[in-house]
This record gives structure tokens, C-alpha cells and sequence, in this order.
């Protein structure tokens, strides 16, 4: 029984796996950078969904391709996060960064329950869902099983070159170094010229971004209604948290553990599937209390 579920498990799990790191990647990318623990990031997610719901409902009746819905999910993705990060750390988090780290968490708090009436007053509480894009991009058969195009190959896809291009962006770049010099030590690289609030700007337009990215990308195959921010900024915390705070790499391991685990608790134990990645990051921080991979020494990302 186990065997013959495994490899429809394993997908689900890779699929899901997919998602969640693309919005935990964001989360940690912020924290490792800047130090804040982002509450606000749910609101991301939620806001790249529904505006990715939306743009595909518009533009989906006038053409007959498939390229054209997929392309607006990264669409939405780029503008939608550019707008909504840079003016999130222009108007909020610039002006907190000195703050204590509770404060900072309560402020952002703040403003994802903001946004989340935002979001209420744009969307309302009807279901919005982009599955158009799944329909037309069809299925891939492998052995017995049938599985979507979108599921199989778009999301983890997607997932991994956002993670190299970031790993690209962080240590092969002039701006990427000074990114990391200021996550080891942010005094020493503004006394040597490096520009922290650009680098914090640009930070944080980019785990924006990610997250946004997040939500799009699962508007296809998720009904977005309101609490879904909610929802994935706690298994987002989840994921950060096993894989210990600031550690990219690590969210990527750790989102990977998580998404196919409960994949295959849906299968087999299906009353366990909303415990499984708290049970999975409770066993991880009673051995590891600050992680998987987080060592002693400087945050790193």
C-alpha cells in the first residue's frame, strides 16, 4: 500500500515543498539580512494569490495560450512585490530597524492585520483561483500515474531557480557581497562605505517578492480565501524555525522535509496532516533548540 502511494506522495510533497519554500526563502532572507521577523510576509502571499487570481480571470477568455496566464504569475509576482515591499520598507521598517526585536515583530503584527483588511476590502471573502493555468498546460503521465504539467515540472521549476539565482545573486555579485557583509556585521560595513539602507531596501523588496511569488504560483491549484496569509506565514515560521533563522540553504532542506512528510501523512494518516510540520519542528528544536543548520557563530543567510 505504502509503495504504491509513495510516488503520487513524493510529488504532492515536492509540489508543496515548492511553495512553501519559495515564501519561507523570502522570510528568512529578510530576517537574515535585516533581523526582522516579518508577521506582514502572510500578507504577501495572500496579495500575490488573489492578484494573480485576478489577472489570470481577465486575461484567460481573450487567448487560447498557455504561456500567456503562466507569464502573468510572475508578473503579478515582480510588480505586485515591488510595490507592496518598497512601500511597506519605506514607510515602516526603515524607521524601526533600531528598535528591540519585540517591538519590531509586534509593528509588523500590526501591519499584517492591516493588510489583511486590505485585502478584505479589494478581493471580499469570496474563493479566487487561477486553475485555468493548470487546465491548459495538461498532464504528464509517468507509469500508471497521471500527474499536472503545473505540479510536476512549473512549481518545483520554479522554486530552484529562484534559489540558485538568489545564491547567484548573494555571493557572485558586487551588491550580493555587500548583502552579506552587512548580515555579519552591519556597523563595520557602513563604516566601510557600504550603503545599509539600500541594501535593506533592496533586501526587502526581493523577500517580497519571493513571497508574492509564493502566493501566484499557488493560486492555481489553491482556492484563495481570507486567512490563507494566516495560514502560511505559521507553516512558513515553521519551516524557518527547523531550519534555523537566516539559513536559506537550510529553508530549502527543511521545506523539502516538511512538504513531503505531511504529502504522505494526507495519504496514510490523514488526521495528522495539519500536526505534521509542527511535530516535525518541535522534535528538531528540542535536539537543535536554534535549528538544523544554524551554527555558533555571526547570522548568516
Amino acid at each position: 500500500m505504502f509503495l504504491n502511494i509513495l510516488p503520487l506522495a513524493l510529488v504532492d510533497g515536492i509540489a508543496y515543498a515548492s511553495l512553501l519554500f519559495l515564501v519561507s526563502m523570502g522570510l528568512t532572507l529578510i530576517f537574515g539580512v535585516m533581523g526582522i521577523l516579518n508577521v506582514a510576509h502572510g500578507s504577501f502571499y495572500a496579495f500575490g494569490g488573489y492578484a494573480a487570481s485576478t489577472l489570470v480571470m481577465l486575461l484567460a477568455p481573450s487567448t487560447q495560450s498557455a504561456l500567456i496566464p503562466l507569464l502573468s504569475l510572475f508578473l503579478t509576482a515582480i510588480v505586485v512585490g515591488i510595490v507592496l515591499g518598497g512601500l511597506m520598507e519605506v514607510v515602516l521598517i526603515r524607521r524601526t530597524l533600531r528598535y528591540d526585536p519585540t517591538l519590531k515583530l509586534l509593528i509588523t503584527f500590526g501591519a499584517f492585520l492591516m493588510l489583511e483588511d486590505v485585502q478584505r476590502l479589494i478581493w471580499g471573502a469570496q474563493p479566487y483561483s487561477a486553475n485555468e493555468v493548470v487546465s491548459r498546460l495538461g498532464n504528464i503521465e509517468l507509469g500508471d500515474i497521471t500527474y499536472t504539467t503545473y505540479q510536476l515540472v512549473v512549481v518545483p521549476v520554479t522554486a530552484l531557480v529562484a534559489y540558485v539565482a538568489l545564491e547567484y545573486f548573494l555571493k557572485r555579485t558586487n551588491l550580493g557581497k555587500q548583502t552579506v557583509a552587512i548580515t555579519h556585521n552591519r556597523e563595520v560595513a557602513t563604516a566601510l562605505g557600504i550603503n545599509a539602507r539600500k541594501i535593506g531596501f533592496i533586501t526587502f523588496v526581493i523577500g517580497a517578492v519571493l513571497g508574492v511569488l509564493g502566493g501566484a504560483m499557488a493560486s492555481p491549484t489553491t482556492s484563495l480565501v481570507p486567512g490563507a496569509g494566516t495560514d502560511m506565514i505559521v507553516l512558513s515560521f515553521a519551516v524557518v524555525a527547523t531550519a534555523g533563522l537566516g539559513q536559506v540553504t537550510g529553508a530549502l532542506i527543511a521545506a523539502l522535509l516538511i512538504g513531503i512528510v505531511r504529502s504522505i501523512s494526507v495519504y496514510m494518516a490523514p488526521e495528522l496532516e495539519v500536526a505534521v510540520p509542527y511535530i516535525i519542528m518541535v522534535l528538531v528544536l528540542i535536539i537543535r533548540p536554534h535549528g538544523l543548520f544554524t551554527v555558533a557563530q555571526a547570522r548568516t543567510i
